[in-house]
């Protein structure tokens, strides 16, 4: 009786709402990308006028915001290419490549930071206050627009990037704020204070982006969603006896796949495996489950990998 096969084909050239819906995220994107090289090259400039550690802080973290958001703009749009003979899932990879290489970036310039403001605790140094302020709100000002702009990403990518520019837009707010307490108060180890605290910040969430990315590339199961989950579904479909060597991963954070061995008894039909597998297809489609490969065996079949 052979094993019978049920594939759900990768979508081409698509996600969600079509080419529209890309180019629409590109251009955010885009925009980002171009604030952000604008407004990290005026910080560099800043930090000198204020002798600021906080505004380097930011600083050198927009430098790698830059970065991250142009590997975003150049990956996001490569991960959209359909499957070759190269790539037989296609290159939907590259978007959470992306957001590794971003978390990375953003993991060794928060330690470059915290180890370099340590020093200013022991001897706190003068700062320009007045113009830490005026930097701070241009800050708020170029960071909001671009959070703005990228509204509510949905991949891993996008999601990456714009935590990085509201992480700069909440950490201005702290450096305006401390630019106001050593304008008025005198007190400068706020300044050093400050790019620390805002480095910790963004280390903090850089180890999340980190470790969400690599949860896709070690091919863990997709959050949301567990092995357990999928037989407990796949069983409540007529005519499903038994699920086995269930191997369950995503490609991008968004897309998941799965392969099992589904067990039926040995007098259905051609016919009915056929409704049984559109039937499994739908049911898990319902819980997150994009493409499926489904292997067919028999009640008295014996399979080397049942206990899986």
């Amino acid at each position: 009786m052979g094993h019978h096969h049920a594939h759900n084909h990768l979508e081409e050239h698509s996600h969600g709402g079509g080419h529209n819906h890309v180019h629409a995220i590109s251009n955010n994107l885009r925009v980002a990308f171009f604030l952000n090289l604008a407004f990290t090259l005026l910080e560099f400039g800043g930090s000198v006028y204020t002798n600021s550690m906080a505004i380097l802080s930011d600083a050198i973290h927009d430098l790698g915001d830059t970065i991250a958001i142009g590997s975003a703009l150049l990956l996001e749009k490569f991960s959209l290419k359909g499957r070759d003979k190269t790539f037989s899932y296609g290159y939907r990879r590259f978007s959470p490549l992306s957001a590794l290489i971003n978390s990375l970036i953003l993991f060794g310039g928060s330690i470059v930071i915290i180890v370099t403001s340590i020093p200013r605790f022991l001897q706190p140094e003068e700062v320009n206050a007045e113009g830490m302020f005026w930097i701070s709100i241009l800050g708020v000002i170029f960071n909001g627009v671009a959070v703005f702009r990228l509204g509510k990403s949905e991949s891993l990518n996008q999601r990456t990037v714009r935590l990085h520019l509201l992480e700069d837009t909440l950490g201005w707010i702290a450096v305006l704020a401390g630019s106001l307490v050593i304008y008025y108060f005198g007190f400068l180890i706020i300044d050093p204070i400050l790019s620390i605290a805002i480095a910790l910040f963004v280390l903090i969430n850089a180890y999340r982006n980190l470790r969400s990315s690599l949860r896709i590339f070690l091919q863990g199961t997709p959050k949301g969603i567990s092995v357990n989950e999928v037989k407990e579904y796949a069983l409540k479909v007529d005519g499903v006896m038994e699920v086995h060597d269930v191997h369950l991963w995503s490609l991008d954070g968004e897309y998941n796949i799965l392969t099992a061995h589904i067990v039926v008894d040995n007098t259905k039909s051609s016919d009915e495996i056929a409704d049984i597998k559109t039937n499994l297809r739908e049911a898990l489609s319902k819980h997150h489950v994009q493409h499926a490969t489904l292997e067919i065996e028999f009640k008295d079949e014996d399979c080397e990998l049942e206990d899986c």
